[in-house]
């Protein structure tokens, strides 16, 4: 495991289309599916063997359901090479998100094409998008790490959040993300 921070995507950045399977439903979403209607959208990269996000997955499911209801859509992918890590399987996807009863979609990005085109690098990595779907927000959950004994809240990616559904501008000064670098195909 090697611990990689986020590429930090440049802020403005307008979200890159995808249409990927949902491991959950069986069916196929797209950023239009997922963000029709809505005040702003998270798109969050994530894979079911690394500790980072084990460590943060309870916070993951409270923050959907603290934010889903008030307009902002969340969808989860994972694009982890499958061969040579085995337990990101679909299969075993669809197994971690019904553990944790996912309020959100949980992706399965075969290719690892919408990775690159997010030039997502770790697991986890955390996109915010506001209604026209430009970047607001890159960067950490909150400063918690497996052992680092920081509490787990939510707090940077909240605080973002809050700022988006209350038009406050969002703190350009954001800190990346951590964890398991994206296992890629050879």
């Amino acid at each position: 495991m090697a611990l990689t921070p986020s590429n930090m995507l440049e802020l403005q950045t307008e979200a890159p289309q995808f249409e990927l399977p949902d491991v959950i439903s069986g069916n196929v979403v797209s950023l239009k599916d997922a963000s029709s209607g809505k005040l702003g959208l998270m798109v969050m990269f994530i894979c079911n063997h690394c500790p980072y996000v084990k460590h943060v997955q309870s916070e993951l499911v409270e923050l959907a359901a603290d934010y889903q209801d008030k307009g902002i859509a969340f969808i989860a992918i994972s694009s982890n090479d499958v061969d040579n890590y085995p337990e990101d399987s679909p299969e075993l996807m669809l197994e971690e998100a019904k553990r944790w009863k996912y309020p959100f979609p949980y992706l399965y990005d075969q290719t690892q094409e919408v990775a690159k085109a997010y030039k997502a690098a770790c697991t986890p990595d955390f996109y915010l998008f506001d209604t026209e779907l430009k970047l607001v927000y890159r960067g950490q959950l909150d400063g918690s790490r497996p052992g680092n004994d920081v509490p787990l809240t939510g707090e940077s990616l909240r605080e973002a959040i809050n700022n988006l559904l209350a038009g406050i501008p969002i703190n350009e000064n954001q800190i990346p993300s951590m964890g398991c670098n994206i296992k890629w195909k050879e």
